[in-house]
C-alpha cells in the first residue's frame, strides 16, 4: 500500500512526523505562491499550445489555476504542511476545486524546474520595485545637492580634517554609489531573465513542448541552454543577494556618517523627529535610531549571501533538497532593502544642516595646508619642498594655537619670500572650494556639470 503522497507510489511508511515537518517549506515558499501560479497558467498554456492537453482539459486547469489566483488576491487560500511546499499545496487545492484532470498541469513538468521558475519570477516581479526605491533616493540625493552646492563641509580622510569640499560634492559621492548599485541589478536582470520551466527534473521530457512558448508567456528573455544547469543553478540569487549586500553596505556608511554628524561635537546635521526616537531615561535624548537599524541590516543582507554561497559549494549537479535554503533569505533580503531604502530617503529628504557649524569647521582647521602647499608650488617651488615648509608653519600654528591665516604676511615670507599678500584669498575655504575645478572635483562649477548630468541619468531611467 502506497504512502498518501504525490510521490507515495514506492513509498509504504508514513514520513516521521518531526521529520515531515523540518523538511516542508510551505511555511516560507507561500510568499511564491503568485509565481507559482503564474509559472503553472504558462506552463498549461504551452502544453495546449503543443496538442500536448485537450483544448478543453487544458481549459478547465486554466479556470482553475485564476479562481486560486483570485483566492489568494482575496487572502482566502489556506495551506497545510501535510503538502510540503507551495508547489503540492496549489495542486491539491486545485484537484480538490476541478478533480483528477489537476493532475494534468504536471504533464512534462518536475518540483525542480518549477521551484526554480517559480524563484526567478519572484526576483523579477520584485526587482523593479527595488530599482524604484533606489531611483527615488537618487532622485532626493540630486535634489539636496542642487540646493547646497555652495554649502562648506570638511572633507575627511581616516576621520581626520583633509581639505574643504562642497557638501553638494559629499552627497553627490554617494549619488555614484547608488548608480553603480541600480546598474549591477540591471544587469543581473539579464540571469532573472532566463526561463528553467521545460527542464523537468534535470533532464528534459519526452514530451514535445515548446520552452520558447512558455518563456515568452511569462516575460522571460530567453530559455537556459541546459537542463541540468536549469534546475541547478541559483547564480542569479547570489547575483542578486550580492548586489544588495553592496547596496547595504553603502546605504551603512552613509548611515554611519549620519549618526557621527547629528552628534553634540560634530553637531552638523538635524534629523527629523519623524526620523528619531527618544530615551526612557534621559529626556535630553534624540537618538537617530533609524540610521543605526539600516547600518544593523547590513548584516542581516551580508548573511544571507554567505549563506547561499556555503549551501552551494558542495552541491553535485543537479538538484538537491539543500536548494531549498535558496529562498528565504533572498525572501528576507527584498524585505531587509526595500523599508531600508524607502527609510533611509525619507531620513535624508527632512534632515536639515547646520551650515554655520559646517562652515566654521573648515575655518580654523588647517584643512587649508594643500592649499598653500599648491600656491607655493605654482609660484615655481618643488611640492615637496612645499609641502615640507607648510608642514612646519601647521607645527608651529599648532604649538601656538593659530591657524595659517593668523599668521602675518612676514611671518610667512620668513618661510618663503615666494608667499605675497593674495596668499590669504587662496586660504579662504570658499576660494579653495571653487578652485578645484579638476574634472569631477569639488569645485563649484565641476559640480554644477556633475548635478546636470546625474539630472539627465535619471530622466532617462525608465527600467522598471
Amino acid at each position: 500500500m502506497s504512502v498518501d503522497k504525490p510521490w507515495g507510489g514506492r513509498f509504504t511508511a508514513e514520513n516521521d512526523q518531526l521529520a515531515e515537518q523540518f523538511g516542508a517549506s510551505i511555511n516560507f515558499d507561500q510568499q511564491m505562491a503568485y509565481e507559482d501560479l503564474q509559472g503553472s497558467l504558462a506552463h498549461v498554456q504551452m502544453l495546449a499550445h503543443t496538442k500536448i492537453l485537450s483544448t478543453e482539459d487544458a481549459a478547465k486547469i486554466s479556470q482553475g489555476l485564476k479562481n486560486l489566483m483570485q483566492q489568494l488576491k482575496d487572502n482566502k487560500l489556506t495551506f497545510d504542511v501535510e503538502y510540503e511546499d507551495i508547489h503540492m499545496n496549489l495542486e491539491m487545492l486545485l484537484t480538490k476545486q476541478i478533480g483528477p484532470v489537476a493532475g494534468k498541469l504536471h504533464t512534462a513538468r518536475s518540483r525542480n524546474d518549477q521551484v526554480a521558475t517559480d524563484l526567478h519570477l519572484y526576483l523579477k516581479n520584485r526587482l523593479p520595485l527595488i530599482q524604484k526605491a533606489l531611483h527615488q533616493l537618487q532622485q532626493t540625493i540630486v535634489a539636496k545637492a542642487a540646493d547646497n552646492v555652495t554649502t562648506l563641509m570638511p572633507g575627511y580622510t581616516h576621520l581626520q580634517h583633509a581639505q574643504p569640499i562642497s557638501y553638494a560634492h559629499y552627497l553627490l559621492a554617494y549619488y555614484q554609489m547608488f548608480k553603480r548599485d541600480a546598474e549591477r541589478f540591471d544587469f543581473s536582470q539579464q540571469h532573472i531573465n532566463l526561463s528553467p520551466l521545460g527542464a523537468a527534473a534535470l533532464a528534459g521530457t519526452t514530451f514535445p513542448i515548446d520552452r520558447d512558448y512558455s518563456a515568452k508567456l511569462l516575460g522571460f528573455s530567453e530559455i537556459y541552454a541546459n537542463s541540468l544547469d536549469a534546475v541547478s543553478d541559483r547564480d542569479f540569487v547570489l547575483e542578486f543577494l550580492s548586489n544588495a549586500a553592496i547596496l547595504m553596505m553603502h546605504l551603512s556608511r552613509f548611515c554611519e556618517e549620519i549618526v557621527l554628524w547629528c552628534s553634540y561635537e560634530f553637531n552638523y546635521i538635524s534629523l527629523s523627529d519623524a526620523y528619531s526616537t527618544g530615551s526612557s531615561i534621559m529626556p535630553q535624548k534624540k537618538n537617530p535610531d533609524m540610521a543605526e537599524l539600516i547600518r544593523g541590516k547590513s548584516g542581516r543582507v551580508y548573511g544571507h549571501l554567505l549563506g547561499l554561497l556555503t549551501t552551494l559549494k558542495g552541491l553535485p549537479l543537479a538538484y538537491n533538497k539543500d536548494l531549498q535554503e535558496d529562498k528565504e533569505g533572498a525572501f528576507d533580503t527584498v524585505k531587509t532593502i526595500l523599508p531600508s531604502l524607502n527609510v533611509f530617503n525619507g531620513m535624508l529628504a527632512t534632515l536639515t544642516l547646520n551650515k554655520a557649524n559646517m562652515s566654521h569647521a573648515t575655518e580654523h582647521d588647517f584643512s587649508n595646508a594643500t592649499e598653500l602647499a599648491d600656491y607655493l608650488a605654482a609660484k615655481g617651488l618643488p611640492f615637496r619642498e612645499a609641502h615640507r615648509l607648510v608642514g612646519e608653519l601647521v607645527l608651529q600654528g599648532i604649538k601656538e594655537n593659530r591657524s595659517l591665516q593668523d599668521f602675518s604676511l612676514d611671518e610667512l615670507q620668513q618661510q618663503s619670500p615666494l608667499i605675497q599678500n593674495d596668499v590669504y584669498q587662496a586660504l579662504k575655504p570658499e576660494i579653495a572650494v571653487e578652485r578645484r575645478n579638476s574634472a569631477g572635483g569639488t569645485g563649484f562649477e565641476q559640480i554644477k556639470k556633475q548635478l546636470a548630468v546625474a539630472k539627465t541619468e535619471l530622466e532617462q531611467t525608465t527600467n522598471f
